[in-house]
């Protein structure tokens, strides 16, 4: 249904550029426009996982340095059916992730220390696939294509309030120009948002066949919106372009479920999730599907000390009970570097 959706969305967003370009910029405006955003959309699309990483102060970490999170990642990509994509660690305390990298071959996943610290290694199953989803699926692509016309709609609106539409062509006078050169970009922008919230309820609902349990997810999204509603991200405020990214709107202020919200109100999110457990009877009381129900670690059993918190800390890299995933490898200095010599930026 929401492959549908995101199909006519895509279709109203062309059917709109079409309608804005012969209005305002007649034909060669429009092939003007359509031309200048692709080109700068183009040079986005190809550079796309080393901005956004970049943007966010994203470390490459290498197996040594956290075998847990690569075996886990590994596994999932495997029932995802893409390669292993990089992996990237963002010392943020605020939990949140995203994946990037215009096709699944170039995929990263980037992952916030305060979402390693929360989870359990269930609920970190579920968001990883939820990210890897998006990298099968090539969200990448659809979002650069949506930024591309809404950018053309944009072009043209404002070339247009400023020179009065193509004056030939243009049938709509000054005060009709002045207001689709405002309202455009504002309908393109409206779209460009269904788009992103439409591509977030498939990624859900593939993550939680990857992971094979719907409710992993659904857990995970309930602790991180509570999380990222109450712990700011710096870096994330200050590019909120590339808040669509995230698992979860990493933007203060930012759980309200409208027309110009990047992200689906998460307990819609949730509810969904909880509806597709109930189809693959789990949770139900009723032997799951196949496939459902799969352990994100062959040696499953907790130590005879385990504690209650996130299940990373249960034994398998020897870490403390309740302190979770380390990022980085036994004995390494997070703040001095020190055992970390191979943590890199994005770009080398």
């Amino acid at each position: 249904m929401n492959f549908m959706r995101t199909a006519v969305l895509l279709a109203a967003m062309t059917a709109l550029f079409l309608v804005v370009g012969a209005a305002l910029g007649g034909r060669g405006g429009m092939m003007i426009a359509l031309i200048f955003a692709l080109g700068t959309n183009l040079f986005a699309w190809w550079n796309s996982d080393r901005m956004a990483l970049a943007a966010n102060d994203a470390h490459e970490i290498s197996e040594a340095e956290a075998p847990d999170l690569f075996v886990l990642v590994r596994e999932l990509a495997a029932r995802a059916q893409i390669p292993m994509p990089r992996v990237y660690v963002i010392d943020s305390d605020q939990p949140n992730a995203f994946a990037t990298g215009r096709d699944p071959a170039h995929g990263a996943l980037a992952v916030h220390t305060g979402l390693l610290r929360m989870l359990t290694r269930e609920e970190l199953a579920g968001v990883l696939s939820h990210e890897l989803g998006h990298i099968k699926n090539r969200d990448t692509l659809t979002m650069t294509i949506t930024a591309t016309l809404a950018g053309a709609i944009s072009s043209i609106a404002h070339w247009g309030m400023f020179f009065g539409g193509n004056r030939r062509d243009n049938g709509l006078g000054v005060i009709g120009t002045l207001a689709l050169a405002i309202l455009a970009p504002i309908a393109a922008m409206i779209v460009q948002m269904a788009v992103s919230r439409s591509r977030e309820y498939v990624a859900d609902r593939e993550g939680a066949q990857i992971c094979g349990n719907p409710l992993w997810l659904a857990s995970a999204l309930a602790k991180i919106s509570q999380g990222a509603a109450a712990i700011p991200n710096e870096r994330a405020e200050a590019n909120p372009a590339m808040a669509h990214l995230f698992i979860v709107n990493p933007l203060q202020g930012s759980g309200v479920d409208n027309l110009f919200s990047t992200h689906p109100n998460v307990e819609n999110r949730i509810a969904a999730l909880e509806e597709l457990a109930r189809q693959m009877n789990i949770g139900s009381g009723v032997p799951p599907s196949s496939g459902a129900g799969w352990a994100p670690f062959r040696d499953d059993t907790p130590p005879a000390n385990a504690t209650a918190g996130s299940a990373w800390g249960r034994a398998r890299g020897g870490f403390m009970a309740g302190e979770g995933i380390s990022p980085w490898r036994r004995g390494a200095d997070r703040d001095t570097g020190k055992g970390n010599e191979q943590r890199r930026g994005p770009w080398g």
